[in-house]
Formats: structure tokens, sequence, C-alpha cells
């Protein structure tokens, strides 16, 4: 039974047990606000493509494990400017905001699970609860926030300390120490050239921090990281922890 509900636990009716969430948006909203959502399980693909830029949204998503990237659309060069897992809500932004559409994309980077609502849904639960659009508000004020400190890390860093940044942020999402990734993929993440990339890694794994093999990085020493990232990680990280404070077992993003 509790193998079960890890995975996303439901009731004799049917209903998704909140108790069972890993998401923290609907671990900490109030029982009456999570009953207004009809919650329907998915399965993240590795690169299934969750929102298209320019495109209406025709569903969000929570997430329970695994992760998303949010990047610049590809004509554009693509350029990773945000990261959701299971604190966070695939679409949020544009849905809650009513912009309809957005120029950014998002994309699994880190397979795993989620529950989806259709947006004409989210929008009748928000409009009947005034919590719960404050709640999802606070959540569309902390992406705004780690959206400025990508900003600030990709305009004032240098590529190593950007890639602890990565690194940490991609650890507080996984559940695991082995984040499967590749140098390619680390270039167009951060916006850099990949020799730099492997340069950087070499860096890296030279202090102890990760040990590096081929199509994945191991995270070694968190605090080592943690100490070479410097004011690039840690304060978007807090925010989020004054926007939306765990309860219980239910902190699911890294300790600033």
């Amino acid at each position: 039974m509790q193998a079960e509900r890890r995975r996303g636990w439901r009731d004799a009716t049917g209903s998704v047990d909140q108790r069972s969430c890993r998401n923290r948006l609907l671990a900490v909203m109030a029982s009456e606000d999570f009953d207004l959502l009809p919650l329907q399980p998915v399965t993240l693909s590795l690169h299934e493509v969750l929102l298209s830029a320019e495109k209406p949204a025709s569903h969000v998503c929570f997430v329970e494990s695994g992760f998303a990237s949010v990047t610049t659309d590809e004509a554009l060069g693509q350029v990773e400017v945000g990261m959701i897992g299971r604190e966070g809500l695939i679409g949020a932004v544009p849905v809650l905001l009513r912009a309809d559409r957005s120029p950014l994309s998002c994309s699994v980077q880190r397979p795993g699970q989620g529950y989806r609502v259709a947006v004409p849904d989210l929008e009748s639960a928000v409009a009947r609860s005034p919590g719960l659009h404050a709640l999802l508000l606070r959540y569309v004020q902390a992406v705004v926030v780690q959206g400025a400190f990508t900003a600030y890390s990709n305009a004032g860093f240098t590529i190593e300390v950007r890639l602890a940044r990565w690194l940490l942020m991609c650890h507080d999402r996984s559940d695991d120490d082995v984040l499967l990734v590749t140098h390619g993929f680390l270039s167009t993440m951060l916006g850099v050239r990949r020799p730099g990339v492997t340069v950087a890694v070499q860096v890296l794994e030279g202090h102890g921090l990760v040990r590096a093999r081929r199509g994945r990085i191991t995270v070694l020493d968190r605090a080592g990281l943690r100490a070479l990232a410097g004011r690039s990680y840690g304060l978007a990280e807090a925010e989020y922890e004054r926007l939306l404070p765990a309860r219980g077992a239910h902190a699911v993003t890294a300790p600033v």
C-alpha cells in the first residue's frame, strides 16, 4: 500500500488521495481546494513537450516526479530559463495570468509522473476559490523570481558557477544523486559552447564535487557545489520557501 501511495494512490471512489501527493502545491493546498481539481495521472516521458511556444495550453501539469525545462524557442537559440519539478505547476504563468500563450516552451528532461488538469477546469476551480487563486499566484511569483535569478546567474557568473547552480537545481528535484545528462545538452541549457561545458565539468570533477561518465553526472559533494554556486543559488529557493512553506514531510526544495 505504501508503494501505491508514492505513485499516486486513489481511494475507493477513484479520487486521488491528497496525502499521497508529492507535489508541493497539491500537498499544501486546503483540502476543499484540492477537491475542486479533477486530477488525471499522467506519465511524463523524456523530451515530451508539455507546453509549446505560441500555442494555447490545453492542460496544466502538477509534477510528482522528474522535472521539465522551460526554454526559449529553438528558432531563437534554445536556452533554459526555468526548471519545474515537484515543487511546481507546468503552464501556470500563462494560464493564471490569462495570457493565453507564451513564447516559451516546456519539455521533460527527467521522466516521471504528474497530474494534469484541463485548463477550463483549473480556471473554474480558481474562480470558485480565492484561496486557491492566491496560492497559485504565489507560485507564479516564485517562478518569476527563479527566472530573474537565472538571468542574474547567466550575466554575472562563470560557467563553472552556473553549472554548479544548474546541478543543484536538478538535484533538488531528483530522488538520487545521478543525473542523466550529456555535455551537448548542458551547453544548450546553459547557453554556452560545448567545449566550455566540458572544461567546467572537468573543473568540478577535479575538486571532487561530481563524477562524470558518458551521459551522466553523479553529485558527490552537494555542500561543495553549494559553496561554489555562491549567491547564484539559494535566494530564489528561499523565496519559494517563504511563499509556499512546507507542511510536515512535504518539503521538496533544497534547504538554503
